[in-house]
């Protein structure tokens, strides 16, 4: 044999490994398709553990891989084909399109059927109202074929009463799952509102996650529900906390002007509710090094904060802290101080970001779930239901705490969305406290999600009432005494 037919040989027994799609891609094929790690495991020939760390990084070899290879490449093209409107879709996410960005071309509207160059939410639709034609039939994307004579004439279509939902419509006989659960809970407890508060009350967590996933249906984003979390997400201790600054205000005025001042204490009404709207990370979090911040992603960032020169009028940003140094704080957080560091307000240097955990993110994750709770909520202020009330409060406040490593609620494990919708509470309670005092307010304290203290005019500022936007009295005290006029 010569040296040429030598190599001719070896070429003839190379084999080049097959290629396979990134990590993250193999499990969310085979779970799309819902095809279980031992289904998977038997017909490869291997076990059910081999097929899980191939999910998390380990690669197989030989003829096993390339029949791994052709699973994955087969469940590939089966729901390609199952669903091409999402492949657009797919394209345009990863182009960087955000909500009520321009489409690469025109998709049908989710209201009218006719051709739309938007895409809000991730559905197609018309940004201007005057462009959607949602108040007449909706127009068919292609032809429709013409009628046979000997087809007998479709029966004549009622018109479909609609309500608004969020930014959509719906029909107006969907069934209210809050409503119907309480009057259910009235009805077994005979009309006794207590009892049948706190039967509600019991319930909250599951009826919470019902409702999440009643909203979630038709959702462009598939949540996941348990992923795995880095370890400054992890508890430190069994009764500890894990490493996640979340920026809590505990602020306190060091000192007034000379004389007596009235102040009153606000409550910030449904504060948690408030802050589900908040850019949440929708997939297992990733890591990164380095200064940049993606506005597309959302997660928990190692940085060292900025120096705070406005504390005798204006809270720190991230709240009470006696430590110097890096902190890892959360999304809300992070997005304030960069804010802040703006040309608009100039208060502060940008903070420095050392690494972060994130995924791909959206701000109307709950916007479906927290819109659904907020008209419950309106509704029953405006019919002085407090069984509805307490049952809907109960929902959303729970439905934040436990959705962290907590033994009673077993179906979301996000600990990052709980730091970050708390965060963002008390985001939005630093932005009131800025509101009041650049319309001239005196700001004396700020505490926790919900407690802001101010002397002044605050009426002329905020709207006083129990709406989600607006604010309550829970105080009025007097600081100080009047200057002394000298005489005996």
């Amino acid at each position: 044999m010569t040296d040429f037919d030598a190599i001719d040989a070896l070429l003839a027994e190379a084999r080049q490994e097959v290629p396979l799609p990134p990590v993250e891609e193999r499990r969310a094929l085979r779970e799309e398709l819902n095809v279980s790690r031992t289904q998977l495991a038997k017909v490869l020939d291997v076990s059910a553990s081999t097929v899980g760390g191939w999910e998390s990084g380990r690669e197989p070899s030989g003829e096993v891989r390339e029949k791994y290879a052709y699973f994955l490449e087969g469940a590939r093209t089966k729901l390609a084909a199952a669903d091409p409107v999402d492949d657009v879709a797919d394209v345009e996410e990863e182009a960087g399109l955000d909500d009520g960005d321009a489409l690469s071309e025109p998709r049908p509207c989710v209201l009218c059927g006719r051709p739309a160059r938007h895409q809000v939410e991730g559905f197609p639709q018309h940004l201007d109202s005057a462009d959607c034609a949602s108040g007449e039939p909706a127009r068919p994307v292609s032809p429709a074929p013409e009628e046979t004579p000997s087809r007998p004439a479709a029966p004549t279509a009622r018109a479909v009463k609609v309500v608004p939902v969020g930014r959509r419509v719906q029909p107006a006989d969907t069934p209210d799952p809050i409503a119907s659960a309480v009057a259910a809970a009235l009805d077994r407890h005979s009309g006794d509102v207590e009892a049948a508060t706190a039967a509600l009350v019991k319930r909250a967590i599951p009826d919470a996650m019902a409702l999440l996933d009643d909203s979630r249906k038709g959702g462009r984003y598939d949540v996941v529900a348990h992923p795995w979390l880095p370890d400054v997400l992890r508890k430190q201790t069994a009764r500890g906390a894990d490493q996640i600054w979340e920026a809590r205000p505990k602020w306190t005025r060091p000192e007034l002007p000379p004389g007596e001042h009235e102040v009153t204490a606000l409550d910030v009404n449904g504060a948690y509710l408030s802050a589900l709207k908040t850019h949440l990370p929708i997939g297992q979090l990733e890591h990164s090094t380095g200064g940049d911040h993606d506005r597309r992603r959302a997660g928990v960032h190692l940085i060292t904060p900025p120096d705070w020169d406005h504390d005798a009028y204006l809270p720190n940003p991230l709240g009470s802290r006696d430590e110097p140094g890096p902190l890892w704080v959360t999304e809300p957080s992070l997005r304030l101080l960069l804010r802040l560091s703006g040309p608009k307000y100039g208060l502060c240097d940008p903070p420095e970001i050392h690494e972060s955990w994130t995924s791909g993110a959206t701000e109307n994750l709950l916007e479906k779930f927290r819109i659904a709770l907020k008209d419950a909520r309106d509704r029953a202020i405006a019919e002085d239901d407090e069984v509805t009330l307490e049952y809907v409060k109960a929902m959303y406040s729970k439905f934040v705490s436990t959705m962290g490593e907590s033994n009673y609620n077993r179906e979301l494990y996000r600990a990052d969305w709980m730091h970050l919708i708390r965060s963002q509470a008390f985001v939005n309670l630093w932005w009131k406290a800025h509101r009041a005092y650049d319309e001239g307010l005196t700001v004396v304290r700020a505490m926790g999600t919900d407690e802001l203290h101010v002397a002044g005019d605050w009426r002329a500022v905020f709207a006083e009432g129990r709406g989600v936007t607006e604010v309550k009295v829970k105080d009025v005290y007097t600081v100080g005494t009047e200057p002394s006029n000298g005489s005996e």
